[in-house]
């Protein structure tokens, strides 16, 4: 590889945090070991990415395509028109563009922009998150000349020689071990000689954590606890009035944590839903988590993350449908055991794989050499 070779990079995906934060993680590792490159990232508009890529220093271009709806309804006509002119728009910008490589990390505009990328021979690359490939990497590992991958065992879903084990990309702020203590405490406005617990139901948030949280507030008046509540912007209005209602000054509650990196370092605890970026984080960070699985996700595989993790003593899982009732109480038990934090955080750190990103980058760049 040429390190001042000026490859043109394309990235598709983004819709939630999930995907924009690793997207963002893979495009730095590639600038890192190819300064020239250039990056364009294509995403959804009206979603995270068309905030988050441009703070990052990258172009991005919004298509209109849309979610799928499982349910028969008039939104249907709505989502082939939009994937129509996405499909369109994407030949539009791959031509325009002339990518090396498409790199593809899912969501809704990956499908369309790889897809016009792989029609007139541009290598794509596809990052599939999770054990089990959702639809649309199914489709494009067809086309696909390396597929990278987080888990094992994913050959039941594309062809084995082109797999790559890398793992799953996180933020880079939260490999870097800077900021001091202080400072990320005053960031959320907690106290030294508290422990902390940190609350994330990922960026859009989570009913059922909001829920079991809100249940459980009155159990949380301790003056040795504080608690950062990332709630998601759809529910922010009502927890914070919650929040506000109980007179609890303990409880930060934020729609977004944008410092997520600042969040980790203070947190002693983290509850959290377990999604595979989530996970990996989790694992990067070596913290002690409770994880409340999402049901609302192809093939029940948020619970499969978390059982991954239980079953190496990493982690403590609680059922979506018993968190209500049981989150609050485990999250007191398990921060007042500090043997038991402990061994979670040692072993949930074992399973971390730093340099993921940097991996990807390898594989991309491999693929733009070979063209």
């Amino acid at each position: 590889m040429n390190r001042d070779q000026a490859y043109r990079i394309l990235i598709g995906g983004g819709g939630t945090g999930g995907h924009v934060f690793p997207a963002i993680a893979i495009a730095e590792a590639i600038r890192a070991a190819c300064p020239q490159a250039e990056l364009l990232f294509v995403g959804a508009r009206g979603k995270l990415e068309m905030e988050k890529v441009p703070e990052a220093g990258y172009n991005i271009e919004g298509l209109p395509v849309a979610g799928f709806q499982r349910r028969l309804t008039l939104k249907h006509i709505a989502f082939f028109y939009k994937l129509a002119a996405s499909m369109v728009q994407s030949r539009r910008i791959v031509r325009r563009f002339r990518p090396h490589v498409a790199v593809g990390v899912g969501g809704y505009a990956s499908g369309p922009v790889l897809k016009a990328a792989a029609r007139i021979g541009i290598p794509i690359l596809i990052q599939e998150q999770n054990s089990f490939a959702g639809v649309t990497n199914r489709l494009l590992g067809r086309s696909a000349r390396t597929i990278c991958v987080a888990y094992e065992g994913m050959q039941r879903y594309f062809p084995a020689g082109r797999i790559v084990l890398t793992g799953n990309p996180v933020r880079q702020q939260l490999l870097r071990n800077s900021g001091s203590r202080a400072s990320d405490l005053e960031t959320f406005g907690l106290e030294e000689g508290r422990k902390s617990c940190l609350v994330i139901g990922g960026s859009l948030g989570a009913r059922t954590i909001n829920d079991g949280m809100k249940d459980g507030l009155g159990k949380l008046d301790r003056e040795d606890l504080q608690v950062i509540w990332q709630c998601g912007k759809l529910y922010f209005a009502e927890v914070d009035g919650y929040v506000s209602a109980s007179g609890l000054k303990n409880i930060r509650v934020l729609p977004f944590i944008s410092k997520m990196e600042s969040a980790y370092r203070v947190a002693d605890l983290i509850i959290a839903r377990a999604g595979a970026i989530t996970i990996s984080e989790l694992c990067i960070t070596g913290k002690p988590a409770i994880l409340v699985p999402s049901p609302n996700v192809a093939e029940d595989h948020q619970t499969r993350n978390a059982e991954a993790l239980v079953s190496r003593g990493a982690a403590v899982m609680i059922p979506d449908s018993e968190a209500r009732e049981r989150m609050v109480d485990a999250m007191l038990g398990l921060i007042g055991d500090d043997r038991a934090m402990r061994q979670l955080s040692e072993n949930i750190k074992k399973l971390g794989i730093p340099d993921a990103s940097e991996r990807i980058a390898a594989e991309v760049l491999k693929l733009a050499t070979s063209k």
